[in-house]
């Protein structure tokens, strides 16, 4: 994904609730590995549990 539109998509996943934060992560196409790692950084840590059971 380039650069403007993931800033644009760190930006509304910040905002966003858990569970949207979830589907944001999951559901984004043509992220970069680093990309997620990016968004894994802004998510909760005590939620990882939620985004693990989502992965799978």
């Amino acid at each position: 994904m380039d650069y403007s539109k993931f800033e644009q998509l760190k930006k509304k996943f910040a905002k966003a609730n858990t569970d949207e934060k979830v589907s944001l992560y999951v559901n984004t196409p043509d992220l970069t590995k680093d990309q997620y790692r990016e968004l894994l950084e802004m998510y909760p840590k005590s939620e990882w549990n939620l985004l693990d059971q989502a992965l799978w």
